[in-house]
Parts: C-alpha cells; sequence; structure tokens
C-alpha cells in the first residue's frame, strides 16, 4: 500500500462484495485474502555495495554482464588432453609437455599425443577437451617432460572440463526482481564483478504495546502489573525481515495518548503493528481511534490462538499506513504476526516470498479440535529409531504460555474445518526453522 491517503482503496468497498463477510468472525483464509488484496509494495529504490544488500530485496533484474565461466577451464587438478587420443581398448600413454596454474595458463600449442599438467580452475589450452584426475593416474606426481598413463575406460570424452557459461551466460538474469538477497547471491553478484545494487529501501514499521498494567525490562513490578514481553518478540520477528524498526513503547489506556502515538506512527512508518487493546475491554481504545483516524477490514478471526485481531489503515496529515492490531497475549502476538502480518510485510516490502512450506507428519498423540476454526498449536517434531516423522503438542496451548513457543521446534496447523485428531492421523506443520 503507498503511502498516500489519496491512491488507496477504501476498505470497505474491498469487503463490500463478499456476500460472507462477517467482520467479527473472519475465516483465516478470507482474512489472509484480504490483506494480500489491499497490501501494495513500497515505491522507493536505492544502491547500496553489494556487502549490505545481505537480507535486502532486489529492485530490478540484475543482467550478467559476462559469461561464468569465462573460460573453459579445469573442475580438477590432473593431465588435460584431446579425448581422441584415447585408446578404445587399452592404456593410453601421453607425453606431458608442460603445466597450467589457476589465472596462469599454458601458452604453448599441445599436439596430439600430448598432455599439460592442469591445476582446477585453469584455463583449458585450445584442441583440449578433457581432463583427468591425477589419482586416477599411475604417473601423476612426475615433472612436466615425462609421459601419464590413462587406465583403460578411466574417462571419458568431455570429463572434468567445466564450459564457458556453463554457470550463466551473458546477458542471461542472473536474479529476478523481488528476490530477499541471500550469502550465496552475494557471491555470484561479486563473480559478475557487479559492485552496487538496486534494492527496495527498507520498510518503516512502528510498534508499541497498550495496557496500564505493562512494565519495560527494568522498570519495577507493582501489584497486577507484567512485563511486557510482546515488544521484545515483535522487535526479532521485524528484525529478522530486515524492517526498520520504531519501537514506541508502551502507551498507557488513555484515549489522547494513543491517538498521538497512532499518528506520531502513522507519519513516520509504512506500517503500525500493536499488541493488545483490540479486544472488547472497556479500557481498549483501538477501535474508537480507529473510528477516527482508520479503515478497518475486521476485528476477529476464525482462529486459535488470536482471535481478536484488527487489521486496516490509519491516515494522518496526508500519511497512511497499513495497521495490523495483534492481541495482547504473547503466543497470541507470535501466532497471527506469523500467519496475517509477516507475508503483509514482505509483499510491502516487494518481496517475492512463497508461502510457508506446509510439512505432512503423524501425530504421536490424540489431538482435541473444534470445527470452524483454524487452530496453530506448538508442536515438537521428533525422529523416531525408524526415521518416521512425528509431532505433538508441547502440552498447554493457552495464548498466555509463551514458554510453549521457545520448547516447539514447529506450528501444528489444524484446518478451519478439521476436527479431532486421532494417534497416527496425518496433520499438517510448519518448521520453525529459519521462521523464528
Amino acid at each position: 500500500m503507498k503511502n498516500n491517503a489519496t491512491s488507496t482503496p477504501s476498505l470497505s468497498e474491498l469487503t463490500g462484495c463478499m456476500s460472507d463477510y462477517d467482520p467479527q468472525a473472519v475465516p483465516v483464509i478470507q482474512a489472509q485474502s484480504i490483506i494480500r488484496d489491499y497490501i501494495t509494495p513500497i515505491d522507493s529504490i536505492e544502491k547500496v555495495a553489494i556487502r549490505s544488500a545481505l537480507d535486502r530485496v532486489l529492485a530490478a533484474d540484475i543482467i550478467s554482464p559476462i559469461n561464468v565461466p569465462a573460460h573453459d577451464n579445469s573442475a580438477m587438478d590432473g593431465f588435460a588432453f584431446n579425448a581422441r587420443d584415447l585408446r578404445p581398448d587399452a592404456d593410453t600413454v601421453l607425453e606431458v609437455i608442460g603445466i597450467a596454474h589457476a589465472g596462469r595458463g599454458y601458452q604453448g600449442a599441445v599436439g596430439p599425443g600430448q598432455a599439460i599438467r592442469i591445476m582446477t580452475g585453469a584455463l583449458m589450452p585450445d584442441g583440449l577437451d578433457t581432463v583427468i584426475p591425477q589419482e586416477f593416474t599411475s604417473t601423476a606426481n612426475q615433472p612436466p617432460g615425462t609421459a601419464v598413463t590413462i587406465p583403460a575406460g578411466a574417462v571419458s570424452a568431455g570429463a572434468n572440463r567445466r564450459l564457458a557459461g556453463e554457470d550463466l551466460q551473458a546477458g542471461a538474469p542472473a536474479l529476478r526482481t523481488g528476490r530477499i538477497l541471500r550469502p550465496a547471491d552475494l557471491g555470484l553478484l561479486a563473480s559478475l564483478g557487479i559492485a552496487e545494487v538496486p534494492v527496495q529501501r527498507r520498510l518503516r514499521v512502528a510498534f508499541f504495546s497498550t495496557g496500564d498494567e505493562l512494565r519495560s525490562v527494568g522498570e519495577a513490578l507493582d501489584p497486577g502489573c507484567v512485563y511486557d514481553s510482546n515488544r521484545y518478540t515483535l522487535y526479532g520477528m521485524l528484525h529478522r525481515l530486515g524492517c526498520d524498526i520504531i519501537d514506541m513503547g508502551v502507551v498507557g489506556d488513555d484515549p489522547l495518548a494513543l491517538e498521538a502515538a497512532f499518528r506520531n506512527a502513522c507519519e513516520n512508518a509504512d506500517a503500525i503493528i500493536t499488541s493488545g487493546g483490540v479486544s472488547v475491554g472497556d479500557a481498549d481504545h483501538t477501535k474508537q481511534m480507529m473510528a477516527q483516524l482508520g479503515d478497518v477490514a475486521f476485528w476477529k478471526i476464525g482462529m486459535r490462538p488470536g482471535r481478536p485481531l484488527a487489521f486496516g489503515s490509519i491516515a494522518s496529515n496526508g500519511k497512511r499506513a497499513v495497521f495490523f492490531g495483534l492481541p495482547g497475549n504473547p503466543v497470541a502476538v507470535m501466532v497471527s504476526f506469523y500467519f496475517f502480518a509477516r507475508d503483509a510485510l514482505l509483499h510491502m516490502m516487494g518481496a517475492q516470498a512463497a508461502a510457508l512450506p506446509l510439512m505432512r507428519v503423524s501425530s504421536a498423540v490424540n489431538i482435541r479440535k473444534k470445527p470452524g476454526r483454524t487452530e496453530y498449536q506448538r508442536g515438537i517434531l521428533t525422529q523416531a529409531d525408524n526415521r518416521q516423522w512425528s509431532v505433538r503438542p508441547t502440552g498447554a496451548q493457552g495464548s498466555g504460555i509463551l514458554r510453549s513457543m521457545v520448547e516447539a521446534n514447529c506450528m501444528i496447523v489444524l484446518a478451519h474445518e478439521q476436527g479431532d485428531v486421532a494417534i497416527g492421523e496425518q496433520v499438517e506443520i510448519i518448521l520453525f526453522d529459519g521462521l523464528v
């Protein structure tokens, strides 16, 4: 969604054409679809050095200016020769007339019945098309000017030769727009001699927690109060995505303070994430602020944990920002972020990110589940002695038990229409590795 109050479509227009739409009980799939249809990428590009491009989103296709490799070269330490010299049914003896090192090729001509000692990465001399590894020959350690014996059938024509352009041809796309650049991509860019790359600017995300009962780490914990853990999990999840983070702290249950926080966040960020304040309590003022400043698609999701979840946008002084109102319970915050906010933020960043991969494994225990809502249960995936994988919930699945997220290594995804799960029945999981 562009940061422009006049160019953004109304969420009410987006949801008005849905005959079964209920903003107080939106199914997970429908909510994800609404978010996906509403979000558009930011439109701001900058150039950075490749060392600064890690985890950034590529803003334009990278076209290879050269062949990689630039020339035919050896894939092995060994001996290079022309395969026409191989005898089909007996050992082949070739005269070794020189040596080729990587970066310092052999300059002379190589005739019939001759070979050169060659090192990995060295240019293949003209007329030679095959390399035999030195360990497959009987005179691998002899100096130039002697002979090398190639046993019959030890090597086939064209073996162990890297062809020019084999990895990447000049003029071919090397990396596509929208790719999140990883370490291998940086190496590829360097192999092409590219020093700077165009990337999307970092997405700016402001976040804060709401509630008079919250205390920041380092403050005294008064009776009835709790430490605010949500800002720290949100910080970690946003940092993993490569966002520019604006931590606005804790905002108390005061409408004026909440309005000021929303306006400040809207005018300085592309997206706003809050935790708490979106349920039905008397002190939950977010709905009041959204009626005043924003446009909301839904308030509740047919899921567990994380049923109270708001999505919309906020406008202030000509600026507009996407809004995610997450629940207050710690586990619900993480679950709703991963399954709703994460994909939206990646899309806003311009990233062409694939959906989180689902695996199917056996349930190690009976799992209770009511049809009519999607459930995300914290799970522990293990491998038995027979190498078969199975999963079990971590135990109590209360949305305030943050320890269960620490103990889990995956999320068990139980679909909207699914009921109870029996031992041995297949369930879908999403691994935490690489996600959390």
